[in-house]
């Protein structure tokens, strides 16, 4: 029997090469299962049958008005349902979908249509503001993704000649525009082939069945959620639950308890904002906790990590990672606390996933090995420190940069290796530990390679500190700093009061990091942002913003002396 299961597996896996055979393939075979479904209402979600008979549809609208196969097709809008609609009635039938962040400014989204050539626009009716006229006029379709209502319809192009194909594994499936944190926009080509493979990937990462349910929380515009949240639960025949409005904590809490997910990509901001935020004041405001933190930690930990599973709805097996380096401190909580988490590493160009950690592979601080059918090794090692830069080969690595032959021969090696740009070493028995990105890197005045992110680790763990950049200014390393919520009383009527209280904290932050640091790696000031830092839709900060200067407390402070003398 179990032979039986395993080559069937096998079959599935060779089958299974592109969107549309794992279109017609997983509506086939789990026809009755729900699909999609809203968290809180059974309307506006669909069965495998259902999805299947919308998606048909909505692609013989498109035929109908000329767009066939090669076509692009743009999707704007926030997670929900009828975004996989939209996903699957372009891509399994030739034609190509490009899907644009939700948090993407109006310049950015007219940028993205004029390089990507978008023909049909799908856009929710809460991002409909964000289309310029421009970009309108050169619609032929546009749909109201919440209805699916055309709100606008190019008659001249009402042909009935839109011819469709059966993509290749190696034909264009998606182009995924991302500026990540350098701020130069690219567009990333991926094939049919790079999707499918990531996806059986997973399925060797981790295996997940028809009864098991997802809560999606990421923009589906992010390949992470894109390949892991809708891509792989269709070839398992899982359920994906949706939330109507972004996941603040009061509803995440409630959708938590309604879902009792088993299955969750995140990430690492939400479990550490859950850690500083829920977990660190409950130690700190019971006598016995912090007793036992200090005495005890491994059976407190345990005690709390059962309190935080019921939090997630007691049913959580797979709480997948990525997108950024969890917090060294936050994971080795979740670590003792028998928490079910699991590291992923990758990038967009890479479908995503590279290297993952889970169950007994995890280590504190390492992203674990290479994921199924995935070569890593470190390229141009350094023989003292033993760092060198991450490269990698598999089916999942992307065809190229849209437009930008220069750019894509630049991150491959001679030999056919995709550079990441991230630096990392290996310990003994293989595991991958990222020190910073090759961008990122900051040359100390002796030579010495600083990797910000190792400092803002520390920086992170100071009370009070929510998050943190490290930039070089004229030789020097500044720490930007931004609070936790409520720890400085902004509101406070005595003004000179918060401003001596962030002093003080400033000494207390730079102190504290200056002893756990390198000489190399010693900061020189702290400033502290009043505003949240800008981020990618992975909540990555986007450091190009802060390199010169940054809107500070210290600068608020110097505006409003000067308006009292004026």
């Amino acid at each position: 029997m179990i032979q039986l299961y395993k080559r069937m597996q096998r079959m599935r896996e060779n089958y299974v090469d592109t969107l549309t055979k794992l279109y017609e393939y997983a509506t086939t075979a789990y026809a009755k299962n729900q699909y999609t479904q809203w968290y809180n209402t059974k309307e506006g979600g669909y069965t495998y049958h259902e999805f299947k008979q919308k998606c048909d549809s909505i692609s013989k609208i498109l035929t109908q008005y000329g767009i066939g196969s090669g076509d692009k097709v743009a999707i704007l809008a926030q997670s929900m349902p009828n975004w996989s609609v939209a996903f699957y009635a372009t891509a399994p039938f030739g034609r190509i979908a490009i899907p644009i962040l939700p948090d993407s400014s109006e310049n950015e989204v007219t940028n993205i249509i004029n390089h990507s050539e978008s023909k049909v626009m799908f856009v929710s009716q809460k991002l409909a503001g964000k289309l310029s006229q421009e970009v309108k006029d050169k619609m032929v379709l546009i749909f109201d993704l919440d209805t699916f209502e055309l709100l606008k319809a190019d008659e001249e192009k009402f042909t009935c000649d839109g011819r469709t194909s059966v993509p290749t594994p190696d034909d264009i499936a998606t182009i995924i525009y991302t500026s990540g944190t350098t701020g130069s926009a690219k567009g990333v080509v991926l094939s049919h082939r790079n999707l499918t493979s990531n996806v059986i990937t997973c399925y060797h990462s981790c295996k997940r069945t028809e009864k098991d349910r997802w809560l999606s929380v990421l923009p589906m515009a992010h390949t992470l959620e894109m390949t892991l949240g809708m891509l792989y639960p269709m070839y398992c025949g899982a359920t994906v639950y949706y939330l109507p409005k972004p996941p603040v904590a009061s509803l995440l809490l409630k959708a938590l308890k309604v879902v009792k997910p088993t299955t969750m990509l995140t990430v690492p901001m939400i479990i550490e904002k859950v850690y500083k935020g829920s977990v660190l004041p409950t130690i700190q405001k019971s006598p016995a906790l912090a007793w036992m933190n200090e005495h005890m930690n491994g059976l407190m930990c345990k005690i709390i990590g059962m309190k935080l599973k019921k939090t997630f709805g007691g049913h959580m097996s797979f709480y997948g990672i990525g997108g950024a380096k969890l917090d060294p401190e936050v994971e080795r909580f979740l670590l003792k606390a028998g928490f079910p988490y699991a590291i992923g590493y990758g990038l967009t160009e890479t479908s995503p996933l590279l290297g993952y950690a889970m169950h007994g592979w995890r280590t504190i601080g390492s992203f674990g090995y290479p994921v199924y059918n995935v070569q890593l090794k470190l390229h141009n090692v350094d023989p003292k420190t033993g760092e060198g830069e991450i490269v990698a080969k598999g089916p999942n690595v992307m065809l190229g940069y849209y437009k930008d032959p220069i750019r894509t021969k630049s991150v491959f090696t001679e030999d056919g290796w995709f550079r990441t740009s991230d630096i990392a070493t290996v310990d003994e028995k293989g595991r991958y530990f990222i020190k910073g990105r090759n961008s990122n890197m900051i040359l100390g005045p002796s030579g010495e390679n600083i990797y910000p992110e190792e400092i803002e680790n520390v920086i992170n763990n100071v009370e009070g500190v929510s998050e943190s950049i490290v930039v070089e200014r004229d030789g020097r390393l500044v720490a930007l700093v931004q609070p936790m919520e409520n720890y400085i009383e902004w509101d406070n009527e005595n003004v000179d009061k918060i401003y001596d209280f962030i002093e003080s904290w400033k000494d207390k932050v730079l102190k504290v990091v200056n002893k756990n640091v390198n000489k190399s790696s010693q900061v020189s000031s702290v400033e502290v942002m009043k505003e949240p830092f800008e981020k990618t839709a992975t909540q990555k900060i986007r450091r190009f913003k802060y390199k010169e200067s940054a809107p500070t407390v210290e600068q608020d402070k110097k505006s409003k002396k000067n308006q009292k003398k004026d």
